[in-house]
């Protein structure tokens, strides 16, 4: 996958969370929980954006472990949804699974750029 395809494939992602947490049910549980998803979710596709504009190989690693974070953190929210009965599992399985996807291909890039030469700098630095 190219950087081009995972930005838009993390835009969709974002754009996919916003029409879930539009579609919430209005309660003081739905409101916290889908602010918080909201910003994680979106976080995931604008800081991929930086990680494609970083300038080094320790600002690209570092960027891309943000979008690690975030992405984590948006399937934690996703699962206290599911987890809290406040949406059904089938509702966010897909979605689910694509933040699974997303995740595995950003830890993968994070191994790829730590085993390459320049990586071994950054390794040291840190």
């Amino acid at each position: 996958m190219t950087p081009e395809q995972l930005k838009v494939r993390t835009k969709s992602y974002a754009l996919r969370i916003l029409k879930v947490v539009q579609a919430l049910p209005e309660n003081r549980e739905c409101n916290i929980f889908g602010s918080q998803l909201l910003r994680a979710g979106t976080s995931v596709g604008a800081n991929y954006r930086a990680v494609c504009r970083a300038k080094s190989p320790a600002d690209f690693l570092h960027k891309l472990r943000i979008v690690e974070e975030k992405c984590d953190e948006t399937l934690f929210w996703m699962e206290m949804l599911v987890e809290g009965d406040l949406v059904k599992e089938s509702r966010l399985k897909e979605l689910m699974s694509e933040g699974n996807e997303i995740l595995s291909i950003i830890v993968s890039s994070a191994k790829t750029i730590r085993s390459s030469s320049g990586a071994s700098i950054v390794n040291r630095k840190s």
